[in-house]
C-alpha cells in the first residue's frame, strides 16, 4: 500500500510495544526515535525500524526485538514492537580464577585450583523495570570480596540523567609487585591476606539523546600491603613513597559515543570514548597521577556476511614518574596484543591498533522446550577470523623490559561463536613477534 515515491513520507499512526512484564513501557519507548504522530521517508523506513531495533536491544533487557509494521494506508501505517523479555534475577553461584585470563590460569599456575575464588553472586538487572541493575557478590578462597554497587540509569523523570553507587571489601593472598625484564608479572604471597582494601564510589550519568553518554563519579580507596611489599628486596615503588598503606581520591569524567548493531557482539557501527581520570589531591609526588585515554572503534559491513573491524586506543599519564600501582598498561583487561596474553608491558604511554576480518559461516536455533516461558530455542552464529594487531607501551622505569619502548605486533586467526544473552566464546590461534604461537580462549557474555 505504501508508496516509495521521492520525498513520500508514512505517518505513524498507532505506536504499540508488546511482550512486558517488569520492564516499565516508557523505558522501552524511550530508546525509539521516533514517536506515535512521526512522519518517516517511506525510502528510509527500514533503516529507520532496524535502528529502533537496535537500540532496544541493546538496553539488555530483551532475548527478542521486533518491529512489525502494518500500512493503514498510502499514508499511514501502524507499528508493532514485540518483546521477549530475559530472566532479570541471577543468585549465581561463583567459580572464578583468580588471574588476569584462563591462559594464565592454565598454562602459568598449571590449573590450579588452589588459585579460584567460590562464593555467590545476586544481580538483579531490572530491578524496579526502570533498567536499574543491584549487584551483591559475596566471594571467599584464594580472595575475599565482599561489595555491593546500585545503578539507576533512569532516575530523572526526563529520563535523561542516572545514578550509581557502590562499596566494598577486597583481601587478597598474593599480590602483584614488579615486572620482571621478561614482561612477567612477579607475585608476593604468603598464608595470610598481604592487600586489603576498602573502596567506595558514587557518580551520576547524562544520556540526553541516544548514542551520547556522559559519566561523573568519585570514589574513595584505602589500601594496605603487607609491610614486606616496599623493601628493597621487592618493591619500594610500590606506593612510590616508603609506606605501606595509602588513602587516595580519585576523580573521573567519561565521554562515550555508541552506535552500534549489537553493543556486545558489534558488526556494525561506531563507538567511542574519551576520559580524564585524577588521582590524589596533587600533582606530583606520591601516588598522584593525571591520566588522559581516547578510543574508537569502527565496525563495518563489507557484504556477502563479511565484516572488518579497527580499533584504537591510545592512554598518557603525567607526571611520567610513576608509582608501580599506577603504571597499568597493555595486558590488561581488553587493552592486550592477541597473542602476547601472557604478558604485561607496564607503561605511562601506551597505544594500541587491533584490526580484524571475519566472515559469518552458519547461524541456527536449537530447540529449548525447558523453559518456555523465558527461551524456546538457543541460537547460535559462529564466524571465522583472521586478525592483526601494533602496541606500544613507554616506559621510563621498565626500560630494561624487552617488550617495552619498542613496537610490538602479533596476529593470527579464530573461530568466534555467540549464543543467547551474548555469550561469546572466542578460540584463537595466535602469533607474536617472539616467536611464539598458541591457542587462545576467551569469552564473555551479556549478563
Amino acid at each position: 500500500l505504501l508508496d516509495a515515491g521521492a520525498g513520500k513520507k508514512v505517518c505513524i499512526k498507532e505506536l504499540t510495544v508488546t511482550g512486558t512484564k517488569k520492564t516499565k513501557l516508557y523505558i522501552v519507548y524511550r530508546e525509539i526515535h521516533f514517536k506515535k504522530g512521526d512522519s518517516l521517508l517511506i525510502a528510509d523506513l527500514q533503516k529507520e525500524l532496524e535502528q529502533a531495533r537496535f537500540q532496544v536491544y541493546n538496553t539488555s533487557l530483551f532475548n527478542e526485538v521486533i518491529f512489525k509494521l502494518v500500512a493503514v494506508d498510502s499514508a499511514n501505517a501502524d507499528i508493532t514492537v514485540q518483546l521477549v523479555e530475559r530472566w532479570y534475577f541471577y543468585p549465581v553461584p561463583q567459580f572464578q580464577l583468580i588471574d588476569r585470563n584462563f591462559n594464565d590460569w592454565y598454562k602459568t599456575h598449571k590449573a590450579s585450583f588452589d588459585r579460584v575464588n567460590y562464593g555467590i553472586k545476586f544481580v538483579h538487572y531490572n530491578l524496579s523495570g526502570r533498567r536499574d541493575q543491584l549487584r551483591l557478590f559475596l566471594i571467599n578462597g584464594y580472595t575475599r570480596n565482599i561489595s555491593f554497587s546500585y545503578n539507576n540509569p533512569y532516575s530523572s523523570s526526563s529520563l535523561n540523567e542516572g545514578f550509581f553507587i557502590g562499596a566494598g571489601y577486597a583481601q587478597n593472598r598474593e599480590i602483584a609487585f614488579r615486572t620482571d625484564s621478561s614482561n612477567r608479572t612477579l607475585f608476593y604471597k604468603k598464608d595470610d591476606f598481604t592487600r586489603n582494601t576498602v573502596y567506595g564510589t558514587a557518580g551520576f550519568t547524562i544520556r540526553k539523546g541516544l548514542f551520547k553518554k556522559q559519566l561523573f563519579s568519585v570514589s574513595y580507596t584505602h589500601q594496605r600491603v603487607d609491610d614486606s611489599i616496599i623493601n628493597l628486596k621487592y618493591n619500594p615503588n610500590y606506593f612510590k613513597d616508603p609506606v605501606h598503606s595509602k588513602d587516595f581520591i580519585d576523580f573521573n569524567y567519561v565521554l562515550q559515543y555508541s552506535k552500534l548493531n549489537n553493543n556486545s557482539y558489534p558488526l556494525t557501527g561506531k563507538s567511542g570514548f574519551v576520559s580524564l581520570q585524577k588521582r590524589g589531591l596533587g600533582f606530583t609526588g606520591g601516588i598522584n597521577m593525571l591520566t588522559l585515554e581516547a578510543g574508537l572503534n569502527k565496525y563495518t559491513d563489507l557484504g556477502k556476511n563479511w565484516y572488518s573491524i579497527i580499533q584504537l586506543n591510545g592512554k598518557i599519564k603525567l607526571p611520567f614518574e610513576q608509582a608501580y600501582v599506577n603504571q597499568r598498561g597493555l595486558g590488561y583487561g581488553e587493552n592486550y596484543l592477541r597473542g602476547l596474553e601472557y604478558y604485561v608491558i607496564d607503561g605511562v604511554v601506551t597505544g594500541l591498533v587491533k584490526t580484524t576480518l571475519k566472515k559469518k559461516i552458519i547461524s541456527f536455533n536449537v530447540p529449548f522446550p525447558f523453559f518456555p516461558k523465558l527461551f524456546t530455542k538457543i541460537p547460535f552464529t559462529m564466524f571465522v577470523k583472521t586478525y592483526a594487531d601494533v602496541g606500544y607501551a613507554y616506559n621510563k622505569k621498565d626500560s630494561y623490559a624487552r617488550l617495552n619502548n619498542r613496537l610490538l605486533y602479533s596476529g593470527g586467526f579464530g573461530i568466534d561463536i555467540l549464543t543467547l544473552y551474548d555469550i561469546n566464546l572466542r578460540f584463537e590461534y595466535s602469533f607474536n613477534q617472539l616467536g611464539e604461537n598458541g591457542l587462545f580462549l576467551h569469552n564473555q557474555s551479556g549478563f
